[in-house]
C-alpha cells in the first residue's frame, strides 16, 4: 500500500490556491493554468474537480462568503427583522473596511474593471463575485419572506436595490469623508431596511 493523499486533498488545495489569488487581488485572473500551477497539480486534475472556469470561480467564491460570515445575524429572532437586516449588510460592508483599506480594494476593482478592458477570465470571477453577493443577500431576505417580514414575490428586486446602496456607501468608505460619514452610513442601512420592509422598492407600485 502506498501513502498517497486522497483525492479529497487535490481538491482542497485546488481551491487554497485559487482563493488565496482572490484574497491577494480582487481583481486576479483566476484562469484555471494559472491556479493549477499555484496549487501545484496538473490541468488534469483540475479538470477532474472543476470541469469549467466558471465552476472553480463559483466554488471559491462561496466558500470565501461561508469563511467571512460564520455566525448569520438573520438568524437572530430575538431581534426585529429590519435590525437583522442591518446587521447582515453591515457586515458585507466590515469585509471591506476603511480608508486606505478601502481605498486599496476600489484601485484594484478600477485598475482590472474600468481603467483596462477585462479579460475573460476576469469577466467571469468579476460575475461570480457579483451572483453570489447577490445570491447571500438573496438568502438572508427569503428568510424574512418566509416569516412573513416581506413579500416572497420581491426577493430579488429588494436584493438589487440593497446590492446598490451597498456599492455607494462602499465608495464613501473609500473617499477621505469626516467621521460622521459612519453614522450617516448606519442611517442609510436603516432607511434601506425599512424600504425593504415595507415594499417602498418599487414592487407594489410596478403592480398598479
Amino acid at each position: 500500500m502506498t501513502d498517497r493523499p486522497p483525492k479529497r486533498d487535490t481538491r482542497d488545495r485546488i481551491l487554497i490556491a485559487a482563493a488565496t489569488m482572490l484574497g491577494e487581488d480582487p481583481g486576479a485572473r483566476l484562469s484555471v493554468r494559472g491556479v493549477a500551477a499555484r496549487a501545484g497539480v496538473s490541468m488534469g486534475s483540475l479538470r477532474h474537480f472543476f470541469p469549467t472556469q466558471r465552476e472553480l470561480v463559483d466554488t471559491v467564491v462561496a466558500g470565501i462568503y461561508d469563511i467571512d460570515i460564520p455566525d448569520d445575524p438573520i438568524l437572530d429572532t430575538e431581534r426585529a427583522p429590519a435590525e437583522r437586516l442591518v446587521a447582515c449588510l453591515r457586515q458585507l460592508l466590515s469585509q471591506v473596511g476603511t480608508g486606505g483599506r478601502a481605498r486599496e480594494y476600489w484601485r484594484a476593482i478600477h485598475e482590472t474593471y474600468i481603467a483596462s478592458d477585462p479579460t475573460d477570465d476576469q469577466v467571469i470571477t468579476y460575475r461570480s463575485l457579483e451572483r453570489l453577493g447577490l445570491h447571500r443577500i438573496e438568502r438572508w431576505l427569503t428568510v424574512l419572506a418566509d416569516e412573513g417580514a416581506i413579500p416572497a414575490n420581491d426577493v430579488e428586486r429588494c436584493a438589487r436595490f440593497l446590492t446598490t446602496v451597498l456599492n455607494g456607501l462602499l465608495v464613501e468608505r473609500a473617499l477621505p469623508a469626516a467621521a460622521s460619514r459612519l453614522e450617516f452610513e448606519t442611517d442609510t442601512l436603516r432607511m434601506a431596511a425599512d424600504a425593504v420592509m415595507s415594499g417602498r422598492t418599487g414592487a407594489e407600485r410596478s403592480e398598479h
